[in-house]
């Protein structure tokens, strides 16, 4: 069985995640640590529980998901895994980095590219790579069958969606992503967004205002 820890990361409150079986592997998803004491937190759950990070996984290149990327990499010796379609938002971060306040960011290189179908090993577990974008042109959900939930960054809220509004987003492409990629899942199915708390599949097509089922 997963075990999933998040962690809400920089002023732009920002969840990152940490998942683990009982084999002690564990992958880490979108880490937006910046701050030392952030950092801390993250490097201290990892080591109070004996935890083997095995890999870095991106759901998409924004700067509140990828901020830690670099220093997990160093950290722990592991490799990032990100949608190619991504890397242009990824490499404007050098620009727009300055501007949220991160003025130490660094950019950390990418190792594997991430495709639709793809399953992500870790212990004894297994994601679901689907894509999914619209906030992101190369945005990616993580959908883990066996336990039932889906990480998925920043295209399905509860109550919301993601924002659509940046350079390279595109309104009508999202709202596909989310009927066709995550509506298809069953409702019982938890998400654990970028931001804010979780939902269910269930709750999202009953009730989300800007996409119902």
């Amino acid at each position: 069985m997963v075990q999933l820890q998040s962690f809400v990361f920089s002023p732009l409150q920002e969840n990152t995640y940490v998942l683990y079986d009982e084999t002690g592997e564990a992958v880490i998803i979108d880490p937006g640590c910046y701050e030392p004491h952030e950092k801390e937190a993250l490097t201290g759950f990892i080591g109070q529980n004996e935890l083997k990070p095995v890999k870095l996984l991106n759901t998409h290149a924004h700067i509140d998901h990828v901020l830690g990327n670099a220093f997990v990499k160093r950290t722990y010796g592991i490799e990032l895994y990100l949608h190619p379609s991504d890397l242009p938002v990824l490499k404007s971060n050098q620009i727009l980095a300055p501007h949220y306040g991160f003025r130490a960011y660094e950019e950390a290189e990418v190792d594997h590219w991430l495709e639709a179908g793809q399953i992500i090993d870790f212990g004894k577990a297994q994601l679901e790579v689907r894509f999914v974008p619209g906030h992101a042109p190369g945005h990616v959900a993580f959908v883990n069958h066996a336990d039932r939930f889906v990480i998925g960054g920043d295209v399905l809220f509860r109550g919301s969606v993601g924002r659509t509004d940046f350079p390279l987003s595109d309104h009508n492409t999202l709202m596909n992503s989310i009927r066709t990629q995550l509506y298809t899942l069953p409702d019982d199915y938890t998400v654990y967004a970028g931001h804010m708390d979780p939902t269910t599949i269930g709750r999202e097509k009953k009730t989300n205002p800007f996409v119902r089922m």
